[in-house]
């Protein structure tokens, strides 16, 4: 098979820096994960949660056919938002009307993966409610949460993280290594101070009072960085004695051992008081951006506008920050590790850890308007970057549009969130949604923007040009058979109200919509007496130039259903010219798939098949799921017409698994439907059923990314050899030997000691089963026992 298309990342963050043992945990975690489907580790603010979780998690992921996917919710703070993020992570696209997490739990119902989901504890009953669907109305889906509280679940298995061990400073500490084996709250401590003190490491000298240090931190892991951070300025006995005169000054002199969320609060606040004015300021304001944020943003949310302008004047008598001082605030904020300074999109990207930005929104909130100031400051900021998003959609940029919105997306529902709870803000929030209109519609994200306009729409019920606009939209996402009438409705509303605004550019932005929901209605001559006029008629002033040239491919769109694929063409030329002046890649994924389809109606399956497999490419980068799902239904199609029945059955399966996460229906139109049927009648007429049958389970279980990879780079002869499901990446021996995602979960097992019937049982599968499993793994790689296997699956490792 042909190489596949680079996964999105919605895996496991990467971690920047090194993992301190936990080795017992991560193996309780491990086993507990073997045998209950959720998982939650609880524990203080601090003490290392997350980091654990994505370390079992990575050690369990190949075990996890449908693969590992990461929610982090320190950043969502809307209980209703909580599915959406879970389908987010998941790469789910669903367009109906259910409910978001009916629909979720049946687009994962046959999926084995394994969903960790990160900061349950400020929306506890929605991830109760989101693991308990899961969980009772799936099999393959197990849950990994971490949490400060039990979720509460019958089901639930507690794994408590404790903060690390401490030796006794007053003990026998001549024995500990200089690596501090055994000693995780020493070495953590070592590894975070040799980070800003070069060649610092623990000695006969610094031990003991390393070890009173990290004691009198309680062995929390977030604490003891925080100290070590100080060892730029400070030696660990001076650092000993400070940090005790703040504890002291805490107890009133007590020597009874303080609460761990004291013990934190003490060392934030420390941490606190050692920064400058200005980065106070910054953090506190930074606190408002959700998730990870890059240094324009900083810029435009943390220093103060002009005096007499909203935010001017910083309250409470603070100082103030100008723009130009930002990243340099910034900058010390990350040498004292409160800022984690990460990869993004477009360059370095800035993320507060959620311990430290609740603190700074407690610090924000002690000055009076600070809070709206700069959360009002963050929405602008949003708005006036997707205002700009969507001037250059229609250009060479659109790949890193996309990029940087998905990065954003934390920070876009915290602005739309303040928009539409705040008074006054209700309009602004409109705007925005209404803004992001292409980010809803071309990246797979209409279930929320329905969510976020519907809530818009009714908290601005005005005839506004912002109305109008959010109306045609709510049409554009309209996403199942039922629900076209719906928005069909939504965008006539719409255009009525652009045309008593006299705004033509939304009027024209309604039209298209509505051609769209008659043309998927089987209104195919409808929707071609539309689009011919629309096209006839031009640009309007103030018209986006990517609805100009959807148009045009709705147009062609419209004469090859009616069987014109020369008038087709020939619209499809005009608009590709178009496209390609401005180094546009989206629509033009739309013009080469109709211009596909004019030569499959024409049945030249050759070219057909030439101009999809450009189409899909197109398609893939920008995560257009409703284009890819519409593109691999001719691919199998063209496959099919040229003979390649087993290549058709493979894409076929593909395009059924990408559509269950749009509509599995194809909204009910009958010429997606015949495209379908067309495909599978001459598909498995020429098939034995269960070779038939292993194809297209085989394109179901590759995935969306894997399907497309396939569909575009494999050979499209009619003699083609049947690809497996995506084989691991650590299921390659040397000399190219691969082993199958089955094969490679029984390796995995027989490294962790297994016998064959342990095995069975943990997969649920015979034992016979499972001996022919192993046999077959020893000849693939040539190997005589299962120790060589356990070792060689640990160099893998």
């Amino acid at each position: 098979m042909g190489g596949s298309a680079p996964r999105r990342d919605r895996h496991l963050p990467v971690e920047t820096t090194s993992f301190v043992d936990r080795r017992g945990e991560q193996t309780e975690g491990r086993e507990l994960l073997a045998r209950a489907r959720l998982v939650t580790l609880t524990g203080p603010g601090g003490v290392g949660k997350t980091r654990l979780a994505m370390r079992i998690a990575a050690r369990v992921e190949r075990t996890f056919p449908d693969g590992v996917r990461f929610v982090q919710l320190a950043g969502l703070h809307d209980p209703a938002l909580v599915p959406v993020a879970a389908a987010d992570a998941l790469g789910l696209h669903d367009h109906s009307r259910q409910p978001p997490l009916d629909a979720l739990v049946e687009q994962v119902r046959d999926r084995k993966l394994l969903l960790v989901i990160d900061n349950c504890e400020h929306l506890l009953q929605a991830c109760a409610d989101l693991a308990a669907a899961l969980l009772r109305g799936t099999t393959g889906v197990r849950v990994l949460a971490t949490s400060r509280h039990r979720l509460g679940l019958t089901e639930e298995h507690l794994l408590e993280v404790r903060p690390l061990p401490v030796p006794d400073p007053d003990g026998d500490l001549g024995a500990c290594p200089g690596a501090a084996d055994g000693y995780p709250a020493l070495a953590l401590f070592a590894d975070r101070a040799a980070a800003v003190v070069p060649g610092f490491e623990l000695t006969a000298a610094n031990r003991a009072a390393v070890a009173r240090l990290c004691r009198r931190l309680d062995g929390l892991p977030l604490a003891i960085e925080l100290a070590a951070v100080r060892m730029r300025v400070l030696g660990v006995e001076q650092l000993l004695e400070r940090l005790d005169d703040r504890y002291r000054l805490l107890t009133g002199g007590s020597s009874v051992a303080l609460p761990r969320h004291q013990t934190l609060r003490a060392a934030v606040d420390w941490s606190y008081e050692l920064c400058t004015e200005q980065e106070q300021l910054v953090w506190a304001r930074a606190s408002v951006l959700a998730g990870g944020f890059d240094a324009e943003a900083a810029e435009a949310v943390c220093a103060d506008g002009e005096r007499g302008e909203p935010g001017g004047s910083p309250a409470g008598g603070r100082g103030r920050v100008r723009s130009y001082e930002v990243l340099e605030a910034v900058a010390g904020l990350v040498d004292k590790s409160v800022l984690e300074r990460e990869d993004g999109p477009d360059g370095v990207r800035y993320r507060l850890l959620d311990t430290l930005r609740q603190y700074g929104l407690d610090r924000l909130r002690q000055w009076d308007g600070e809070e709206t100031a700069a959360r009002r400051r963050q929405r602008d900021w949003m708005q006036r970057r997707a205002a700009g998003f969507e001037r250059a959609w229609f250009g060479p940029g659109q790949r890193e549009i996309v990029a940087r919105l998905r990065a954003d997306r934390d920070n876009l529902r915290a602005a739309l969130d303040f928009s539409l709870t705040a008074p006054g803000e209700a309009l602004a929030g409109l705007r925005l949604a209404g803004t992001l209109w292409f980010y809803w519609h071309a990246c797979g994200a209409p279930r929320e923007g329905r969510y976020w306009l519907d809530r818009a729409l009714a908290a601005s019920p005005g005839p506004t040009r912002e109305r109008a606009r959010a109306l045609w939209i709510v049409g554009l996402l309209a996403g199942s058979a039922e629900d076209l009438t719906l928005g069909l409705g939504r965008a006539e509303e719409g255009r009525v109200l652009a045309r008593s605004l006299g705004d033509e550019a939304e009027v024209a932005h309604a039209e298209y919509v509505i051609g769209v929901l008659r043309l998927f209605n089987n209104d195919v001559r409808g929707a071609l007496d539309h689009y011919r006029a629309t096209v006839a008629r031009g640009r309007v002033p103030g018209q986006h130039l990517s609805l100009v040239g959807l148009d045009q491919v709705e147009l062609a769109c419209a004469l090859n259903f009616l069987d014109e694929p020369d008038q087709a063409a020939a619209v499809c030329a005009r608009t590709r010219r178009l496209c390609e002046e401005h180094g546009e890649e989206w629509v033009l994924s739309y013009v080469l798939r109709q211009l596909a389809l004019a030569h499959a109606v024409k049945e030249d399956w050759e070219e057909a098949e030439r101009h999809a497999r450009d189409a899909l490419r197109l398609k893939l980068a920008v995560s257009d799921v409703i284009g890819i799902g519409l593109t691999l239904d001719l691919l199998a199609q063209t496959a099919a017409r040229r003979g390649a029945f087993e290549r058709a059955a493979v894409l076929l399966g593909g395009a059924d698994r990408v559509w269950a996460d749009v509509d599995r229906f194809r909204w009910g139109s009958k010429a997606l439907g015949a495209t379908r049927r067309d495909s599978e009648v001459r598909a498995r007429g020429a098939m034995e059923p269960t070779v038939f049958e292993k194809a297209y389970e085989c394109g179901a279980a590759l995935g969306m990314e894997g399907v497309v990879g396939y569909a575009v780079e494999a050979d499209t002869g009619a003699q083609q050899q049947l690809p497996e499901p995506e084989p691991t990446s650590d299921g390659r021996a040397g000399g190219g030997v691969r082993l199958t995602r089955r094969e490679t979960e029984v390796a995995q097992l027989v490294a962790e000691g297994l016998a064959n019937q342990q095995i069975a049982d943990r997969l649920v599968i015979a034992r016979r089963t499972a001996e022919g499993h192993v046999e077959r793994i020893l000849s693939k790689l040539g190997f005589s026992n299962r120790s060589q296997i356990a070792t060689w699956i640990t160099a893998q490792r």
